[in-house]
């Protein structure tokens, strides 16, 4: 019998604010956009050698994190986020976003730091269509960590250890 791994589906996570207090609305989301860092480089050019430059990494640019889902009144995220935009009352946090299998275990993660809103949306509302209102909030942060299973088995979370629970 041949065991086959297959891909992580994208389909089933969970984002969690370390925020609290947090209402059961504040942890679901129809999609997370963003996750993605990029290396910028310096070019060096050696004295004598006109074939190629040597390239050398200088530091880690991380794009914003777009999260959407539909509106909601009770949503004490949306009153974080609004906190922040109306009266300019910043307060950072962490943020664990999360693939899970079909068991709700968690199997691949990142961990967001010091994360506050720059934008927040709701899309356009319209009078014939019989459609959710839909919040979009976008997230600057510092930097994120990878979780994965073959980080954790090798001790390579640099220290990480963020334990969430989340009662649905």
């Amino acid at each position: 019998m041949l065991n086959f791994e297959y891909p992580l589906t994208g389909f089933h996570f969970l984002v969690v604010f370390e925020i609290f207090p947090q209402t059961p609305v504040d942890v679901c989301f129809q999609e997370v956009t963003g996750l993605s860092v990029t290396m910028n480089t310096e070019s060096i050019k050696e004295g004598g050698e006109n074939r190629f430059e040597h390239k050398l990494p200088t530091r880690a640019v991380y794009t914003d994190i777009v999260l959407k889902r539909g509106l909601f009144n009770t949503a004490l995220l949306t009153e974080w986020c609004r906190q922040a935009i109306e009266n300019y009352d910043f307060k950072p946090t962490n943020v664990l976003i999360s693939l899970q299998d079909q068991n709700h275990v968690p199997v691949f993660g990142w961990y967001v730091m010091n994360a506050i809103p720059v934008k927040w949306e709701v899309t356009g509302l319209h009078a014939e269509k019989g459609q959710v209102a839909i919040e979009s909030l976008t997230l600057s942060y510092n930097y994120f960590k990878i979780i994965s299973p073959v980080s954790l088995a090798a001790g390579l979370t640099g220290g990480l250890s963020a334990s969430v629970s989340v009662g649905i």
